[in-house]
This record gives structure tokens, C-alpha cells and sequence, in this order.
């Protein structure tokens, strides 16, 4: 608590200094035309400071909110009222408006979930699988292959995959936090690999502008895309070799020693699963895979496949948002009505459920509300262009090593932003225009822009994916995200060792396996120093 109100003392002083100094002064006697934060460095500092405060605090809801205020400081130029006006309006109302699709999806899939617990269907798969799934390496592979399956939206695979191993995981004494790490390392980046997936279409969007179309540039970066493929490779290695470092494995070891998957910090609302003597595992795979089908089919008909457009051009004019919540709504009809009809739960269970499973998710939405806003107001600072005006700036005379360069610009954009599509949809057309159409660096570059983008929302605390990475596996959302950090580094100083070789190289086919070969030596590195330790 003491250091808590010292850094809030510390940043009370820094903005009054900032307030008392020559640019805010002037600032707060009239709001200028030009905003001197806008556009430079300061436009950092507001998705910095939530970033810092949340690692050091453990406490997400003031960081967050920490970050919207200062963020509100600078785009009103310290204007009393305008300051207000700022995180009201742009910041936390527009977040609303943003995210009220994913709000309501969260909402549906925390009520589907509850009824399989109610129903005791949950607690009935957890059953079947521990006849069929012997170890709680089989059972994180297993977790693994599911994510790689649900590929076509990362929204969507954060909370499936969660709802479906949830029960399988808790059985094999597997932590939380290892949980919402694979779930999270199995979403962004298959997306950013699988050229039928919203990503790709999203992707295709801003790609245009060369004598290749969008969707060509996508495929044909595929091979560089190194942090998405070291990463699903990662996961294979470190399960596979019994490997866990930094604070995951403090979490593993609670988990098997003393059988406490959550290491004493218990999300408030988790689900509670119950046993039924008449449950059966039906009753959790019916609603899943009503969810699954449906959700599949809302995104096609969203993006307008009945109209006449062909399987990839509907999956390039969707709406996620709207798509996932059109299809939680029948989903969970259907479930509810499937259960009664079964006697597997009462109307009473069915309204217990409703309340439940809104209360399940209240603290995932309160961070996605708060992280959303945050990352309106640093958008209003103009944060992207300036780090976009930064690149371009650079680009003349650095030729083979802008690939790395780029990486490195992506990682720092996504993760000071939390958000992946906004970080390649400034840096692409810049990345565009910097390469001629017909060199490999093309694609390497855009190669780039994208793995660096997956990885800083990858790790970003503030990011909607990391969000629903940890509400998904309902794990406390600053566990998740310190756990997983070290991962993270792993695979991206490899990855950006990679993008120096191959602007030199150019030649993906080489370059990957020296790649896999570097991360299979520090991880029997790290395992020999750990065993030693």
C-alpha cells in the first residue's frame, strides 16, 4: 500500500510540474488548435504508465485507469473541464460503443458456461478425459491442438478453448496461469498464419497498393511470419521437454505440489462446476458445438455469404463482433432449451445462470472497458503516426536490417497500444511504399509489421487478446500477463535475430531452422541452469 501511494505521489508531482511547465501552462489558459502532446513522445507515456503500474501494483483496475487520466490530461492539454470531457466521452463511452458486440459475446459465453457446470456437464468431460488422457502433458497438448483448430478468430478461440479445458486442466493439476498462456499463444498468432481467418481478411484490407492483392501479400508472408511459428513451436518444446522458468513456474510448481491452480490469487466470480448423478459429457458438447457452428456460420452470414460473395470475401466483411454475439444468442437458446428438454437443469438453474455467468465475466469486461478507452485516448494523441513518422524517417540508408527494425517498431506500437490490427494497419502501407513490388524484402518487411505486431499485443496488459487470454481460463489478469512475459522475450529475441538474417539472407527455408535451432539451445540451457538452481 505504501508503495502504491508513493508512485501516485510521484505522478501527482509529475503532472503538476508538467502543468506548471511553459507547454502546459499555456495550454490550460486555452486549448490550442495544435496540441503540443499530440503527435510526439508524450503520446506514449499514458499506455506506458497503465503498463509500469500494473507490473509493479499487480493492480490492473487503477493502472488502467491511471493511464486514462493522464492520457485525458494531455489530449486536453490540461484543460479543467476538457479533461473530464475527454475520459467521459472519447475515452470510456466510445469504449462502450467499440466493444459492445465483445461485451455481449462475453456475457452469452459466460452464461453457456455456467449452465454446463449447472447441468454437470462440465464436471462429466472432466471425467471422460481423464479416462483417455493420461498425463498433464497430454492434457496441455491437447489444450494446445484445440487452439491450433479454432483458427478463424482470436476472440472466439480465447473464450472456447478455456470453456472446453478448463474442467480437463484442473484435473491434471495444470495452473492457470500456464493455461491462459497457451490459450493466448494459440490465438493471435494461428490466426496470423491461417489465410481463412479474420486476421487475414483484416490484414488483406490494408496490404493493397502493390501489383499483388491483398490476400496474395498475406499468403506470401506467411513462410516469415517467425514470432507466430517459434511461438506454436515454443509451446511443443517447453511442454515436451518439461520446461517452466521465471514466475510460471512458481505457479507450476503450487499446481502440482500443493494443488492450487490459481497460486492463492482466485478470480472473484469463477464458476464453481457441479456434479449431477445424471450428468453426461453431452451436455457440455452440445452447447460448445453449438456455439462453435454457429459462430462459424454468423461470421459468413455477417460478412455476407447469402448475398453472393464467395467463402473468402464474406470472411473479409465481417464483423466479429456483431457475428460472435449473433451466434451467443441462438447458442444459448438452443443449450437452454436442449437442457431442459434432458431435465439436466430447472428455470430456476437457467436464471441462477444467467446472473452467474454475467458475474463471471464483470471483471474481464471492466479491464476491456478500461483498456479499450485507454487505447481511445492514446489513438486521439496520434501515438501511432508518430511512431509511423519515426519509421519512415528512418528507412533511407538502413536497406537489409529494416526488417529488424520494423519488428522492433511493431513489438513496441502493439504493446504500448494494445492492439495488433491498429499497429499493421499504420506500419503496412508504409511498409509498402518504403520496398519495390518485385523484392523479397517486401515480404519480409510485411512479415515483420505483423509477427511484431502479434507479439507487443501478445504481451500487452492492456490488450483485448491478453483480456480474454485470462478471463477465458478465468485467471487473474496480471498473473497472466507477468507469467507469460518471459515467454514472450524468448521467442522474440529469436524472432528478431531472425528478421536480421533474413533481410540478409532472404531466404526463409534457411533461416527458420537456425531459428529453431537457437531456441532449442536456450531452452536446454534454461532447463540445465534451472535444474542446477
Amino acid at each position: 500500500m505504501k508503495k502504491l501511494f508513493c508512485i501516485f505521489g510521484i505522478l501527482t508531482l509529475a503532472a503538476v510540474m508538467l502543468t506548471a511547465g511553459e507547454a502546459g501552462a499555456e495550454a490550460a489558459k486555452t486549448v490550442q488548435a495544435v496540441n503540443p502532446f499530440k503527435g510526439t513522445f508524450w503520446a506514449l507515456l499514458p499506455p506506458l504508465l497503465a503498463i509500469v503500474l500494473a507490473l509493479l501494483t499487480k493492480e490492473v483496475y487503477f493502472s488502467l485507469f491511471a493511464g486514462i487520466v493522464l492520457g485525458g490530461c494531455f489530449s486536453a492539454a490540461f484543460s479543467p473541464f476538457k479533461i473530464v470531457d475527454v475520459i467521459i466521452k472519447t475515452g470510456l463511452i466510445k469504449a462502450v460503443q467499440d466493444i459492445a458486440g465483445i461485451l455481449i459475446f462475453l456475457v452469452l459465453l459466460g452464461i453457456i458456461v455456467s449452465l454446463m457446470n449447472k447441468s454437470g456437464g462440465a464436471a462429466a468431460f472432466g471425467r471422460w478425459t481423464q479416462n483417455r488422457i493420461k498425463s498433464r502433458k497430454g492434457t496441455i497438448f491437447a489444450t494446445f491442438f484445440l487452439g491450433i483448430l479454432i483458427f478463424v478468430d482470436d476472440y472466439f478461440n480465447c473464450l472456447t478453448v478455456g470453456s472446453v479445458m478448463k474442467p480437463v486442466t484442473d484435473k491434471k493439476l495444470v495452473s492457470r496461469a500456464k493455461l491462459s498462456y497457451i490459450i493466448d499463444a494459440t490465438a493471435a498468432p494461428i490466426c496470423m498464419i491461417a489465410p481463412i481467418s479474420s486476421w487475414a481478411a483484416a490484414v488483406s484490407q490494408y496490404a493493397e497498393g502493390t501489383k499483388y492483392t491483398g490476400l496474395q501479400m498475406f499468403i506470401m508472408a506467411i513462410p516469415y511470419n517467425f514470432y507466430s511459428w517459434l511461438t506454436l513451436i515454443f509451446i511443443l518444446l517447453i511442454t515436451a521437454l518439461n520446461i517452466d522458468f521465471g514466475p510460471m513456474a512458481k505457479h507450476e510448481r503450487n499446481a502440482l505440489e500443493n494443488g492450487d491452480i490459481f497460486s492463492g490469487k482466485q478470480v472473484a466470480g469463477t464458476l464453481q462446476t457441479e456434479d449431477r448423478p445424471n450428468s453426461r459429457v453431452i451436455d457440455m458438447m452440445v452447447p460448445i458445438g453449438l456455439l462453435i457452428l454457429i459462430c462459424v456460420f454468423a461470421l459468413l452470414y455477417v460478412g455476407g455469404i447469402l448475398d453472393g460473395k464467395n467463402f473468402i470475401a464474406a470472411f473479409g466483411d465481417t464483423d466479429a463482433s456483431v457475428a460472435l454475439s449473433w451466434g451467443a444468442v441462438i447458442a444459448v437458446l438452443i443449450s437452454a432449451l436442449y437442457l431442459l428438454c434432458r431435465r439436466a437443469v430447472t428455470l430456476s438453474d437457467i436464471s441462477k445462470s444467467i446472473v452467474s455467468g454475467f458475474n463471471a465475466m464483470v471483471p474481464a469486461i471492466l479491464i476491456l472497458t478500461m483498456a479499450t478507452g485507454l487505447k481511445n485516448i492514446t489513438s486521439a494523441l496520434e501515438c501511432k503516426e508518430f511512431i509511423a513518422h519515426l519509421i519512415s524517417n528512418s528507412a533511407p540508408g538502413l536497406a537489409q536490417f529494416l526488417p529488424a527494425v520494423i519488428f522492433i517498431v511493431a513489438c513496441v506500437l502493439a504493446f504500448s497500444t494494445g492492439t495488433s490490427w491498429g499497429t499493421f494497419g499504420i506500419l503496412i502501407p508504409i511498409v509498402c511504399s518504403i520496398f519495390p513490388a518485385e523484392s523479397p524484402l517486401l515480404f519480409i518487411g510485411m512479415s515483420a509489421c505483423l509477427a511484431g505486431a502479434v507479439c507487443g499485443d501478445h504481451c500487452s496488459p492492456i490488450s483485448d487478446t491478453t483480456v480474454m487470454s485470462s478471463a477465458g481460463a478465468q485467471c487473474d489478469h496480471i498473473t497472466h500477463v507477468s507469467t507469460q512475459l518471459p515467454y514472450v522475450c524468448v521467442v522474440a529475441g529469436i524472432s528478431f535475430i531472425g528478421f536480421l538474417l533474413a533481410g540478409i539472407i532472404c531466404n526463409w527455408f534457411i533461416v527458420f531452422p537456425i531459428q529453431v535451432a537457437i531456441m532449442l539451445a536456450v531452452l536446454l540451457f534454461i532447463k540445465h541452469k534451472f535444474k542446477n538452481s
